[in-house]
């Protein structure tokens, strides 16, 4: 039997001193499965301490605790996965792969990558190397906890994340057992997954830590330390311990808690009181309890292969109970477990009186409408008069004519007066209340009270899945709905689920969102059994937002997006509260000495003049807003009607440009310039500049015979190559073919053949130009510079022969030399293009053309001589 850190207060009939925290093994009695102490989650109390406090300190260090959950989560798994300290040169390493540590986590490799691997990289809370093998493939990653590393360089073992080996291995198999992938080794027993090894995706990695902690934080009893203080009643004070643990809002934890309880590994319920009411409530966290053999309903009802259970609500007794709670855990007496099925704790409103108990009784298909409202009022099934209580007393239970007037099914056969039934009424019931299901699963329409007939609506949600899960939290309300009601209902979630669409940074959290605001309105009425209008409250109060500020995102002070408190209700609340304390000190710096009541009346009335000044300067600054959008809609129509005129004007000048003909070949509608006329152009262009580039080393740029000598052999050579293109393509084209391809197929192709060629030339001496000016003596000088340079600088001056030395030299003069090479190249373009420019001619100095401007005759001196 393997040894466990023992947990005093679970050993204290054995006669073991308390304050003696030896190795020994912990009883497994009780344990149903017989697994014993190879349960990880077996932990002693010792030992579970050791380890949260590992934990809390990996999670409180600097560069980790302001990261998500999901880096959080990854140091957590790195940590238990590090090697103990043996004086080895891998001490304190991890090694693990990408997308295995993703497993750990439930997300993707992508997601490992941006969101894990990089904030905890960034925040230097890991370091971490790529292993390769022999030929440079990667095998694995090996990383280093920082956290840990400076814990056990710094403060050696007395800090708490020094774990020996024993502590870390057993970290590592309490994360298998929560949320280990599982995995089947060769020659070695299988390691099955863990409990949340199938929850993926968006949250996975918050559900993980948050679960891991409540274990670290749970005693052998199964139940989870809660903290101490006030808490907010709509979260609880379980969603505020899972909060403080996380880190996050109690709204959140609250969410996270509750896909806890949906995947079966914490239950929550309240405890007995006197008074039949909602008690403290209690987290129990199923396996740690399965895990020390703990017996409770929650156990016995997972353990079930169908479990069910039909109980009354919290708080409500007799008749007030409701028709169908198959699905809520807990047994009369207790406040009823708060578990993920469909039908919520209900719990009796504050104002609500304590009444006598009842016989349960059938729902009626429509609450019955009493004349006088006395209690002991009742009527027959045709509307008569209430009758005495009396009557028909003596009819025998089992006889052939049945009591016509009661109104319970059982009334017929109640054995508070006197008789005795052979079988139990309850049984007859269920009989004959199978045969009426039947009866009527097809019917649609039913006679009720009055004598009017109401059309029935469908017993199921609908099928859209997005409005099953929405609708989840008041099917039962659903079945009280007549079709039509249904409809509209269906439309108003549509309606609300496309607007939580648009808002919601991920579409798809939109239906499990509204399940969740039913869910919290249902727990401000008080259950689905004191809503007596299911219509009304389904599309007035459940389906609607009710924000608390201008904020489209804003839902009874909460974020709709990220489930945090409104920050927008806060400053708002913050506003008011400021101006409610400078009106108090207004009112008495200049009214002192006013009664409390006097004063109270003063500071409320200048706060409603306040307030109607701000209503008053928010429907100005509201119709402004409108004005400026009617504005800026009329200019932007303004300038829409500019841009279509514009657009008009350019179409016409284009289609007038269109039609010019050619200016070299004349061809018509060729917009000035054919294609064929602009390929060759461009070939001219493009056989000049080959001319150039190769005159820049092959000539003096100073002797233009030279350079003219220069050009005309490249444009020989261009000109002979463009004729064998042109020759090879006439081969392995049909001249057919490209006749009957237009009138100018054969100039166009040709012309395009020479571009292409000269294109393809001209890249040819420009590479040649740059090898050969990077030849020079400059680019060498500059090259040698450069070595020199990079040998100097202070981290190689230790190991200047080293190969890293030498290499980054080498580099370091190959980019000199380029770069000179490219200077060089562009001074003698520029120069040899300026000397094929020709010199433009300056006009005469005016000193030079005035006098003889000035023997020239007027115009009107010419024609009188003409004359």
């Amino acid at each position: 039997m393997q040894p466990e850190l023992s947990d005093d207060s679970l050993d204290s009939s054995a006669g073991i001193p308390r304050q003696r925290a030896a190795l020994r093994s912990v009883p497994a009695s009780g344990k149903p499965d017989g697994d014993g102490l190879d349960d990880p989650l077996r932990l002693g109390r010792t030992m579970r301490l050791r380890l949260l406090a590992a934990v809390q300190a990996l999670l409180s260090d600097p560069s980790i605790a302001g990261l998500k959950d999901a880096p959080k989560l990854a140091a957590v798994v790195l940590y238990a996965k590090s090697r103990a300290p043996k004086g080895e040169k891998n001490d304190n390493q991890t090694s693990i792969w990408v997308a295995e540590l993703g497993r750990w986590l439930g997300v993707g490799e992508s997601t490992v990558h941006r969101n894990v691997l990089a904030p905890l990289r960034g925040t230097d809370a890991l370091h971490t190397q790529v292993v390769t093998d022999a030929k440079g493939h990667p095998t694995g990653l090996d990383c280093l906890v920082m956290p840990l590393w400076k814990a056990r360089k710094g403060e050696g073992s007395g800090h708490p994340l020094a774990l020996t080996k024993a502590e870390l291995a057993t970290l590592l198999r309490l994360c298998e057992a929560l949320f280990g992938h599982g995995w089947t080794p060769k020659d070695k027993e299988p390691t099955p997954p863990g409990l949340l090894a199938g929850r993926t995706g968006k949250g996975a990695a918050t559900d993980r830590l948050g679960l891991l902690l409540m274990v670290l934080n749970t005693r052998a009893s199964g139940w989870l330390q809660l903290c101490g203080g006030s808490v907010k009643a709509r979260e609880g004070r379980g969603a505020a311990t899972l909060a403080r643990l996380l880190g996050c809002s109690p709204a959140g934890a609250r969410k996270v808690l509750a896909r806890l309880a949906e995947a079966g590994v914490v239950a929550r319920e309240h405890r007995d009181t006197a008074t039949r009411m909602r008690g403290k409530g209690r987290v129990m966290l199923l396996p740690v309890a399965h895990a020390y053999g703990r017996r409770s309903r929650f156990l016995e009802a997972v353990q079930e292969p169908n479990p069910s259970f039909s109980v009354r609500p919290v708080g409500a007794v007799g008749d007030h109970g409701q028709a169908d709670v198959a699905a809520a855990l807990g047994t009369s007496g207790v406040g009823g477990a708060e578990g993920a099925g469909d039908v919520a704790v209900q719990e009796r409103p504050d104002s609500a009186e304590l009444h006598a108990d009842h016989a349960s009784v059938v729902t009626p298909v429509v609450p019955q409408q009493l004349d006088c409202g006395f209690s002991g009022e009742g009527r027959g099934a045709k509307g008569r008069r209430p009758e005495r209580a009396c009557v028909r007393e003596d009819q025998a239970a089992d006889g052939e004519a049945a009591v016509a007037g009661s109104g319970s099914a059982l009334a017929g056969a109640d054995p508070l007066r006197g008789e005795k039934p052979k079988e139990s009424p309850v049984d007859e019931q269920e009989q004959a209340g199978g045969v009426a299901a039947g009866a009527g699963a097809g019917a649609r329409l039913t006679v009720v009270g009055g004598g009017k007939t109401q059309q029935q609506g469908r017993p199921e949600l609908p099928a859209d899945l997005d409005l099953r899960v929405a609708l989840a939290p008041v099917s039962w309300l659903w079945r009280g709905l007549n079709r039509w009601q249904q409809d509209r209902v269906v439309e108003a979630a549509k309606l609300e689920l496309a607007q939580l669409r648009n808002v919601l940074e991920w579409s798809g959290q939109a239906p499990s969102v509204l399940a969740s605001r039913l869910t919290s309105r249902l727990e401000e009425t008080g259950g689905e059994a004191l809503v007596t209008r299911p219509f009304g409250w389904i599309t007035h109060r459940g389906l609607v937002r009710r924000p608390s500020c201008s904020d489209v995102r804003c839902d009874d002070g909460a974020r709709l997006d990220t489930g945090a408190d409104c920050d927008n209700c806060a400053n708002i609340l913050h506003l008011r509260r400021a101006w409610r304390v400078r009106i108090a000190a207004e009112v008495d710096q200049e009214l002192p000495g006013l009664e409390t009541d006097a004063r109270y009346q003063e500071i409320e009335a200048r706060m409603r003049r306040h307030a109607e000044a701000e209503a008053a300067d928010l429907v100005a600054r509201q119709a402004e807003a409108r004005q400026r959008a009617e504005r800026r809609a009329a200019a932007r129509a303004e300038v829409e009607a500019q841009a279509a005129v514009e657009r008009e004007r350019a179409a016409a000048e284009a289609a007038v440009r269109q039609a010019v003909a050619c200016e070299d070949c004349g061809r018509e509608r060729s917009a000035g310039l054919c294609e064929a006329c602009d390929h060759r152009r461009q070939a001219e262009v493009l056989i000049g500049e080959a001319g150039l580039l190769a005159a820049t080393w092959s000539a003096d740029p100073s002797d233009p015979v030279a350079v003219a000598a220069v050009a005309a052999e490249v444009r020989t050579a261009i000109e002979d190559a463009i004729a064998a293109e042109w020759a090879e393509f006439q081969q392995i084209t049909d001249p057919a073919a490209l006749e009957a391809a237009g009138p100018g197929a054969v100039e166009d192709a040709a012309a395009h053949t020479a571009m292409l060629t000269a294109e393809s030339a001209a890249a040819e001496y420009r590479h040649e130009a740059l090898v050969m000016l990077g030849r020079s003596e400059d680019a060498q000088a500059e090259a040698r510079k450069a070595y020199a340079t990079e040998l100097a600088k202070p981290w190689h001056q230790a190991l200047p022969d080293s190969d890293d030395a030498l290499r980054a030299a080498t580099e370091a003069a190959a980019r000199a030399q380029t770069r000179t090479a490219e200077h060089l190249l562009a001074v003698r373009l520029e120069q040899l293009r300026t000397q094929a420019r020709p010199t433009p001619v300056r006009p005469a100095p005016w000193s030079q053309r005035l006098p003889e401007l000035a023997v020239r005759p007027l115009y009107g001196e010419a024609l009188e001589v003409i004359a």
